[in-house]
């Protein structure tokens, strides 16, 4: 939550993960990765499911397992599959892990907060939407975007600005999830949490001095915010929500790294809808 990830401070970052040529990243070469470049077999499988747009897809001769199933998938949907040397696509994915499979995809496809609400509405539920406010990492993204799928999200807001976007890392991180969760991409998010809440929805405020969550109603019509790695959720943003909840933090650090805080806020407003005690 406020203090920095330390994943965000290492400027050799070790992936989740590993292929056979050590799956380190360093941050200064993450913009040279394609956007275009999906890489791992499960983000490549959730990719040919959900019929996106592929150009081709690259698998490592001598690949076995779960690559013949997307060979197979791939052939159905008339995408061209070239078998070349693993050392191919430890080239081109710049140290992302691949498990023997990369994919040249079209570029990723943003939501409207419109598309959230009605996507919603679709499913007779009450909205369900995880903001952030400046998250910069990657991989926190991808992770929040694999857990929001898992809890039954609707979709999550992210900023245009001074925050990451969906990338090859991002979607790595997410393990296919990203297929399937709408993200709209907002130029300000005091202004989407205003028109979240003409729309009837309550705004809570991930932070450390706020209320337990357990012990507040999460129930209903809720969007939850999530703040940057570093600086937390700023003072407009929060000041901007409804209320304030937080996690019981009985260990000697006081804050969570900010896609756990966000597990953990997104599974207890679950367990409310669920009506688990």
């Amino acid at each position: 939550m406020k203090r920095r990830d330390e994943n965000t401070e290492n400027k050799v970052k070790r992936r989740g993960g590993s292929n056979r040529s050590g799956s380190y990243v360093r941050e200064d070469v993450e913009q040279d990765i394609p956007s275009n470049l999906l890489t791992g077999r499960n983000p490549v499988m959730e990719a040919l499911k959900k019929g996106r747009g592929i150009d081709k897809i690259m698998i490592a001769k001598g690949t076995e397992g779960s690559v013949v199933k997307i060979a197979a998938m791939a052939s159905d949907a008339g995408v061209e599959v070239q078998y070349v040397q693993r050392s191919a696509i430890d080239r081109i994915a710049y140290g992302l892990p691949h498990q023997g499979v990369a994919a040249f995809v079209s570029d990723y496809e943003y939501s409207s907060v419109d598309e959230i609400l009605d996507y919603a509405e679709e499913k007779n539920e009450d909205p369900f939407v995880v903001i952030l406010d400046g998250i910069e990492d990657p991989h926190n993204l991808g992770a929040i975007i694999r857990t929001a799928d898992a809890a039954g999200a609707h979709g999550i807001i992210i900023q245009k600005r001074r925050a990451v976007s969906i990338t090859p890392v991002v979607e790595k991180s997410a393990a296919g999830a990203a297929e399937y969760v709408k993200v709209a991409r907002v130029a300000n998010i005091t202004q989407a949490i205003t028109s979240l809440q003409k729309r009837g929805l309550w705004i809570a405020a991930v932070d450390m001095d706020g209320e337990c969550c357990w012990k507040t109603n999460l129930s209903g019509p809720i969007a939850v915010v999530i703040g940057s790695e570093g600086r937390g959720i700023s003072r407009l943003v929060k000041e901007t929500c409804d209320f304030v909840v937080s996690m019981p933090m009985l260990g000697c650090v006081n804050s969570l790294n900010a896609s756990n805080a966000a597990a953990l806020v997104m599974y207890e407003i679950v367990r409310q809808r669920t009506g688990k005690t």
